[in-house]
């Protein structure tokens, strides 16, 4: 269990549109760049082994791509290698952070000086949502699934405490980034499960993003 007193001051950073990391979630990567097999080198030296996953905004041909301020950090945790030089890799999702600065310096990916300040409870034990209907929200589910042609485990869901369902449900669900991105900064799980189920809705009114922002 990481304490604030565990965080570093500066982390490298992962700009990958679309990919959500949640405090206490894990997410799967699949890493081939040249520049970020060398972060991944560079980490696993470290003592907190962190990483920032970070939604860069779509400007195009920004170069390099503006950064989101805030971000999640995640602990590598597990790694393999392919026979042809590839990492697969799990992130475990430890606390959001806001980008403070870009450190400028002679590394091929991109570092961040960082500020935790305001995600305590990204450290502590698991959120509860006491308002959260669960059957309502699985019929909503259950309709968006099938809109998008998606399938799952149904009986793994249901029986999926609250804060690992939404929060699983905010990476998986496909999503536009800068939806995502609001997923990330809900203030709290109620929060981030109120956002969710707008998002669904939407898309199930075939509404946009655009409209959403709006």
């Amino acid at each position: 269990m990481f304490s604030a007193a565990d965080l570093p001051e500066t982390i490298p950073v992962f700009p990958l549109p679309g990919a959500l990391l949640l405090p206490r979630a894990r997410l799967p990567l699949h890493i081939f760049e040249p520049r970020y097999l060398a972060m991944l080198d560079d980490t696993l030296k470290t003592s907190h082994r962190l990483i920032g996953m970070i939604q860069p905004y779509e400007v195009p041909g920004a170069k390099p791509a503006r950064l989101h301020s805030i971000g999640c950090a995640g602990r590598l945790t597990g790694f393999s290698e392919t026979e042809d030089g590839r990492y697969m890799i799990t992130l475990a999702g430890i606390s959001r952070f806001r980008v403070v600065t870009e450190v400028e310096g002679f590394t091929p990916y991109r570092r961040c000086e960082v500020n935790w300040d305001g995600f305590d409870r990204d450290l502590g034990g698991a959120e509860r949502d006491p308002a959260f209907d669960r059957e309502v929200f699985m019929n909503l589910l259950a309709r968006f699934f099938d809109s998008q042609g998606l399938k799952t485990d149904w009986e793994s869901l249901k029986e999926a405490e609250d804060e690992l369902l939404i929060n699983s449900l905010s990476m998986l669900c496909p999503f536009e980034p800068e939806d995502k991105q609001a997923l990330l900064e809900a203030p709290s799980l109620s929060t981030r499960r109120e956002t969710l189920v707008t998002l669904i809705e939407f898309a199930l009114r075939g509404g946009t993003s655009e409209e959403i922002m709006q």
